[in-house]
């Protein structure tokens, strides 16, 4: 199996609701994202996926969806006074944890028909939540 890695950054900040502690509040992250790729065989130039797009969709991705907002479940308190002021806001059905966060890129990048196969996002510097398979796609199929 060959396996590549690419570390991406954004900014984001969130809030959690049904949370007792620190985190209820609006707080900010810098956000490094590690995405995964795997496959059993490697393409005809050599690769398992080539940086270049992996940087064209999923860290289009994150600076287009996710960098400089607020993440918020789609029921928070805040959402209507924040988009009445018109900040930046990315609503998700889900609480926004590291989990749920982890689990958008990785889907997205799976929906992309990209060879992911795991999204670990580093909260901070000592903390990570990581969504994925763990099996190699093969090639010619990346379901």
């Amino acid at each position: 199996m060959f396996q590549v890695v690419k570390r991406l950054e954004f900014c984001y900040g969130h809030r959690l609701l049904d949370y007792d502690g620190k985190c209820a509040h609006p707080h900010g992250h810098n956000g490094i994202v590690e995405v995964a790729f795997a496959s059993d065989q490697l393409d005809k130039r050599g690769m398992v996926i080539d940086f270049v797009d992996i940087k064209k969709e999923v860290h289009a991705f994150l600076n287009e969806e996710l960098d400089h907002k607020m993440l918020l479940r789609e029921d928070d308190p805040l959402v209507p006074l924040l988009q009445g002021l018109k900040e930046p806001v990315f609503l998700m059905q889900e609480n926004p944890t590291a989990e749920n966060i982890a689990r958008l890129i990785y889907n997205f990048t799976l929906s992309r028909g990209l060879p992911v196969i795991s999204v670990r996002l580093w909260e901070t510097s000592s903390s990570y939540a990581e969504c994925g398979s763990q099996k190699p796609v093969q090639k010619g199929s990346h379901s």
